[in-house]
């Protein structure tokens, strides 16, 4: 595999594990916190409506967790694609 082709596919996977995050901060930051919030509301978590509690604090609290997951796996796709750091 030539320099070209092996930095095609780390940007690739790189793209792919971004867009995962992305898809999952729209659906938590936008339909579950906003056009679900309704139906969700419906349900309690902690004695407070889960939609309330998702937009006020479940977000933050995915979001968080994808920082942290973001980093893990490019942590992971540098070291597969040798270009970590030392």
């Amino acid at each position: 595999m030539s320099l070209n082709e092996k930095m095609a596919e780390y940007w690739k996977a790189n793209v792919r594990l971004l867009m995962l995050c992305l898809a999952i901060w729209f659906v938590v930051g936008y339909v579950l916190s906003i056009v679900l919030v309704g139906p969700l509301n419906s349900i309690s978590l902690g004695g407070y409506p889960l939609g309330f509690w998702f937009a006020q604090q479940g977000s933050i609290y995915v979001f968080v967790g994808l920082i942290f997951f973001y980093a893990s796996r490019m942590n992971k796709l540098d070291r597969q694609f040798d270009v970590h750091e030392d």
